[in-house]
């Protein structure tokens, strides 16, 4: 197999995995996976170890956009208080998009159960980094505690992003508030 039929291949399933897993869950068959992505399994075995290294493939690969689409840029100039607020700003647009079925990185936690599988430790880490997104801005805009306000922002925005994975609550009008008065509460400028 040439060099570019392996990037080839290597990206449909990629895309296959984040696609197929993200409508239908994780417990995809291989061979849906590789009939969605046009590849032999002799071909998906090649480039990656097992479904499993794939699907945490697929979900590294996607982080840096997921991060980007949420987190204000890096040389934003605003204040704690309205970075943290983008962030769930950002995550309102997303759940009002079609076909939203909530945080793939959530999802992927929920449905593995282990916690040492190679997808949930990459799900577990973009989890991890957004509470510490959360904990920073709450430390600089002077959070009374700033690990408890990086908790419950993180459980405000799993919850507000399963209610509308599952088309339980639309969340419009609702995660803004919920937050500004977690902010007000914890003293955060």
């Amino acid at each position: 197999m040439t060099t570019e039929a392996k990037s080839s291949s290597r990206e449909r399933l990629l895309e296959a995995v984040a696609t197929l897993t993200y409508r239908e869950g994780v417990n995809i068959g291989v061979d849906a996976l590789c009939k969605a992505a046009g590849v032999s399994k002799r071909s998906m075995y090649q480039l990656f170890e097992s479904k499993d290294e794939l699907l945490a493939a697929s979900l590294e690969e996607q982080a840096a956009s997921y991060v980007a689409t949420l987190l204000p840029a890096a040389d934003d100039e605003r204040p704690p208080r309205e970075r943290i607020l983008h962030v769930f700003e950002q995550a309102e647009t997303q759940a009002a998009s079609p076909g939203f079925q909530g945080c793939r990185y959530l999802a992927v936690q929920i449905e593995l159960k282990d916690q040492s599988h190679p997808a949930s430790r990459v799900a577990h880490r973009v989890k991890a980094n957004l509470t510490a997104f959360f904990r920073a801005e709450a430390e600089r805009g002077g959070a009374n505690d700033p690990d408890l306000l990086a908790r419950q922002l993180s459980l405000v925005f799993d919850g507000a992003s399963a209610r509308a994975g599952i088309k339980a609550d639309t969340a419009g009008g609702l995660v803004a508030p919920t937050v500004a008065t977690l902010l007000d509460a914890a003293g955060m400028r």
